[in-house]
């Protein structure tokens, strides 16, 4: 029941949103709520009017949506088996960040605790690890590698 009720004052408040005599008093109010129907039409004639619609400033945020991409995942992850129960882990953060920076090793525990479990081992000693920062052009970007040792149960041997 709450959900048809919020669906429907959903719908009615998109509907609302959309009509010319109720306009004005959505923008004297900061707009319309986020995520409603009519607000797709009421912000393309925003932008119309303000000219940011222009295909030059259109461009221009595609081109920085493409490199920055806030959805893309932060750290880049590359394992490799370096030995018989030996594993190697090397993260790279991705150019353009908005924080993150002091995660590697998190990253690093998490993505180890993984490939022990996966492969049915009780745990891993770490055998090395470091970070630090590739100096690429245009710009850094900073790196984290290690090598991990996967073990068996010390206390059950036949596991």
């Amino acid at each position: 029941m709450r959900k048809t009720l919020l669906a429907m004052l959903t719908l009615l408040a998109a509907g609302c949103s959309t009509m010319d005599e109720y306009r004005p008093q959505v923008v004297a109010h900061g707009g319309t709520a986020a995520g409603l129907a009519g607000s797709a039409l009421l912000t393309m004639k925003t932008m119309k009017e303000i000219g940011i619609s222009n295909p030059v400033f259109l461009s221009g945020a595609l081109v920085a949506y493409g490199i920055y991409d806030p959805l893309a995942p932060t750290w880049e992850l590359d394992a490799s088996l370096a030995g018989e129960e030996v594993w190697r882990l090397d993260l790279r953060m991705k150019r353009f960040v908005t924080g993150g920076e002091g995660e590697a090793r998190q990253i690093f525990m998490r993505n180890a605790r993984r490939v022990a479990e996966e492969g049915g081992y009780a745990g891993f000693d770490v055998l090395r690890y470091e970070e630090g920062i590739n100096s690429e052009r245009p710009f850094a970007r900073r790196t984290a590698s290690g090598e991990i040792r996967l073990v068996k149960s010390r206390q059950f041997p036949a596991l």
